[in-house]
């Protein structure tokens, strides 16, 4: 496979060539080339990404930027992987997963700290299960346009740095064309990769990983004044504290992931993996984003839920380093407890900022549950309700009223004077500028995304460019794309998101 070199006008990004995770070892993953792609062509790119990372914006918009992002050529220090994992999918152990169409290139130091860099739908590797390795376009663009988007929201989460697309077939329920992302993190190690280990008896390996993630993640893990002394377990307590964040994050904003099995929960507390993900249009808590999802086991609402019974999981995973006996047990109990009231705080104080409210008083939680119940009860648009109330809240002229929303417009103003008695006339004014920054105009919507995958296909990416530059600044007003933040059409209702896509 050949390299890219670079020039004196363009540059390429270097990869380190050694340390990170590939220094672990042959039993964590497997040295592998990518399968080139024919003709590959720029779909997207975020130039925001690339500024953080450092890289020249000039050589990501070259034809020498597709081909090594397409997996067609080596940057310079690269050598690609795959890594193994294991997990529990839709409850049920599924024994060795792994890396099935994702290869990383390596670290890339990037100007805060080190980042993984990973191409996925690069081809086929050892743990493709029979798979071909490849993602399409459709479901590229997706993944690309969410990871940018949620970091626009705030949200932990990988990123996406480009989409690369070529016209080489790719069959699913139907033949498409195949696409790359290339996904940018500080490590792309999942709760699977832990269990991996423990369920094969490998401790040694189990040991070496959990020492590394403490050592490059946690490093105030490794000495810890609590549990006995013991870093696995302090390891746990922290990774179930930010797994507790980022739930209430997601819950807040509407954000349902889909399929959270246990190789798709971030160690570092990070979205990952965005397949059948989508933003609530209507607030329906049961609601069920994946079609392949015929249980329901990932509804909106038990997201939370599903997370802790994750981390029970890895703390499963981790008995081995915990010790022996009902002293491990008691220890992995302890580590765990945390989420149960980590979340809902992160979740109440989630919902005050929504709310504008910068401090807590009694009767909040009151105050928003019924709320919920309010917008539950009529199916009210999540999104477009909350920029609505804070508008109202603020006083901003020309904008439509929350309660146009409602048909029980009394309960509406019933909450309504609740929600006013808690503001005071100062707070109110406060209130309303907090929460134009804090809930957002513009998501990503099934149908918005379906639009500029449409276009795509027929290369026009004029549609993505826009988008993402809206998603990428969510919170602003935007006025000459305001129908980027309106009511879906009826259709969007037909989009269908399974595990394939």
């Amino acid at each position: 496979m050949p390299s890219i070199t670079a020039t004196d006008l363009v540059r390429p990004p270097a990869i380190k060539a050694d340390g990170g995770f590939a220094g672990l070892g042959s039993s964590f993953l497997t040295f592998l080339q990518s399968t080139p792609l024919p003709s590959p062509y720029l779909v997207g790119a975020s130039h925001a990404l690339a500024r953080e990372l450092g890289l020249d914006e000039e050589w990501l918009r070259s034809q020498d930027a597709a081909e090594a992002l397409a997996g067609n050529a080596l940057l310079p220090g690269s050598q690609s992987y795959a890594s193994v994992y294991s997990g529990h999918q839709f409850g049920v152990w599924a024994g060795q997963l792994g890396d099935g169409r994702a290869i990383a290139l390596g670290e890339l130091a990037a100007n805060d700290g080190a980042v993984e860099l990973q191409l996925k739908g690069a081809g086929r590797t050892p743990y493709s299960r029979g798979g071909d390795g490849r993602a399409v376009l459709r479901s590229s663009i997706r993944e690309f346009l969410c990871s940018e988007a949620m970091h626009g929201l705030g949200i932990p989460t990988t990123r996406a740095l480009c989409v690369v697309g070529s016209d080489a077939p790719v069959i699913r329920e139907e033949v498409e064309t195949a696409a790359v992302v290339t996904r940018a993190a500080p490590s792309f190690i999942r709760f699977g990769h832990f269990e991996h280990f423990s369920y094969n008896e490998q401790h040694a390996q189990l040991k070496a990983l959990a020492d590394f993630v403490i050592q490059r993640h946690y490093p105030e893990c490794a000495h810890p004044d609590r549990f006995a002394g013991n870093p696995y377990a302090a390891l746990l307590h922290a990774v179930s504290e930010r797994t507790a964040r980022l739930l209430a994050q997601w819950q807040a904003v509407g954000f349902c992931h889909g399929v959270i099995n246990t190789d798709n929960m971030s160690i570092l507390g990070l979205t990952i993996d965005y397949g059948p993900f989508q933003f609530l249009d209507a607030f329906v808590p049961g609601h069920v984003c994946n079609h392949s999802d015929t249980q329901g086991r990932y509804a909106y609402n038990r997201q939370p839920n599903i997370a802790y019974w994750n981390l029970f999981c890895l703390g499963q995973a981790l008995m081995p380093l915990l010790g022996e006996g009902s002293a491990a047990q008691e220890l992995a109990l302890a580590a765990l407890e945390p989420y149960k009231t980590a979340f809902p705080q992160a979740l109440a104080a989630a919902y005050r900022s929504k709310l504008g409210m910068p401090d807590t008083q009694p009767g909040d939680l009151d105050l928003i549950e019924g709320l919920l119940k309010l917008l539950a009860a009529e199916g009210v648009d999540y999104s477009i309700f909350w920029r609505q109330l804070s508008h109202t809240v603020a006083g901003t002229a020309g904008t439509p009223p929350a309660r146009d929303l409602f048909l029980d417009r009394p309960a509406f103003d019933a909450w309504m004077l609740q929600f006013s008695e808690r503001l005071t006339p100062i707070a109110r004014a406060q209130a309303g500028d907090w929460m134009l920054k804090t809930n957002p105009k513009y998501i990503l919507r099934n149908h918005l995304g379906e639009k500029a995958i449409q276009a795509a296909k027929l290369k026009d990416f004029s549609e993505l460019e826009a988008l993402l530059g809206l998603l990428q600044a969510p919170y602003d007003e935007h006025p000459a794309h305001a129908e980027y933040a309106g009511f879906p059409p009826d259709w969007a209702s037909s989009i269908e998101i399974s595990c394939s896509s």
